[in-house]
């Protein structure tokens, strides 16, 4: 048996194989448990930043991509003490299969790193927008959502960095300097995306409008949903979906109609010309009582003016700020109890009836 175990396959006695592939089956069998333990371990690191952190949610979030992680580890770790056969080591376009073997290896490894840092960075968003929701500002939520995805673009091209560095060899200090013209180059291709980029940090602490405020820019009025790096996204009255770059979000005239104290409403009558006076005043008291309701903060009504048609009444009112469903049910009341009151009154629409005659020439 040990004459077997010590005889030389493809450059490796089979006792090395034995090894590593008993290492290897080793953590694949029990990488739940390992993970779940060291998952435990970075718990206590996070857990003494965020004392109120669910462990069972950041041990499921977090063990999967751990334990796929320290599989890659281990297994290469592993394979590299084995040397590789020379009889499998053919060229291909100047490079050996074993220097491709390990370009591969090397970039699986950084992935599963960069991909358990993004799981982390979930989990942390995650605990962020469980305390911001627990405030009534919106600020603090967008900007938890901003971050994430601002740290997760970070974290890629960290990752793509490290790709080329250890996977390809490359000098990342000489590809950043020829990169230099070249980035000039693409920020100028680019000057938009970096405008609205810079937008989006103007957003965020100029604070002009926060997720879940109705605004109106140009011509679009909805509610923003989602403020992202590039663009804004807002839910139209008319429940469309619809991207605004942002910096047409700072460059536009918004109106954060969220941020109004009153809504007003107008009202404009004109009366017939045979209105007499003391029934016009009568009127105009009429519609300051029917204004006179807890809903309207406060009103005006006045005889704007006298035209060769028509006498016109001009009210606006205010009210709180109201659901749109109530203020225009508010609105309906209103009108519906001043045709009433011109019912009563038996006042005449400029308008509603004229007077033909007949003139016979001679």
């Amino acid at each position: 048996m040990n004459d077997f175990l010590e005889q030389i396959w493809w450059g490796n006695p089979v006792k090395n194989y034995f090894i590593t592939g008993g290492i290897i089956l080793f953590v694949w069998l029990l990488k739940k448990f390992i993970s779940r333990y060291f998952a435990g371990l970075l718990f206590r690191v996070v857990h003494s930043i965020w004392k109120d952190v669910d462990k069972k949610s950041f041990v499921n979030l977090v063990v999967k991509p751990l334990g796929f992680f320290l599989l890659i580890l281990v297994s290469i770790v592993t394979l590299y003490k084995l040397n590789f056969p020379e009889e499998l080591n053919p060229t291909i376009y100047k490079y050996t299969i074993k220097e491709i073997v390990h370009c591969f290896g090397t970039i699986i490894l950084i992935v599963s790193f960069i991909g358990l840092l993004l799981r982390i960075i979930d989990f942390i968003a995650l605990i962020l927008e469980k305390r911001a929701n627990l405030t009534p500002d919106q600020t603090d939520n967008q900007l938890i959502v901003f971050f994430k995805d601002f740290f997760k673009v970070i974290l890629v091209i960290i990752g793509v960095m490290l790709v080329l560095r250890f996977a390809f060899d490359q000098n990342i200090g000489g590809l950043l300097t020829g990169l230099s013209i070249v980035g000039a180059a693409i920020a100028l291709a680019l000057r938009e995306s970096i405008e609205n980029l810079i937008a989006s940090f103007i957003i965020f602490f100029d604070k002009p409008f926060v997720t879940g405020d109705l605004v109106k820019v140009q011509n679009i009025t909805g509610t923003v949903e989602r403020i992202g790096l590039r663009s804004t996204r807002i839910r139209t009255d008319q429940k469309t979906y619809v991207t605004v770059p942002n910096k047409q979000m700072v460059d536009s005239i918004l109106d954060n109609l969220s941020l109004r104290t009153q809504r007003r409403a107008d009202l404009k009558l004109e009366l017939g010309l045979n209105t007499p006076a003391a029934v016009t005043e009568q009127f105009i008291g009429g519609i300051e009582k029917i204004l006179s309701r807890k809903e309207i903060e406060s009103y005006n009504v006045h005889l704007s003016d006298i035209t060769h048609t028509a006498l016109v009444i001009v009210s606006d009112y205010y009210t709180a700020p109201v659901t749109i469903k109530e203020f225009n049910q508010l609105k309906q009341e209103v009108n519906l109890q001043s045709l009433r009151l011109m019912e009563e009154l038996k006042i005449e629409i400029a308008g509603a009836s004229t007077d033909i005659r007949l003139q016979k020439q001679d």
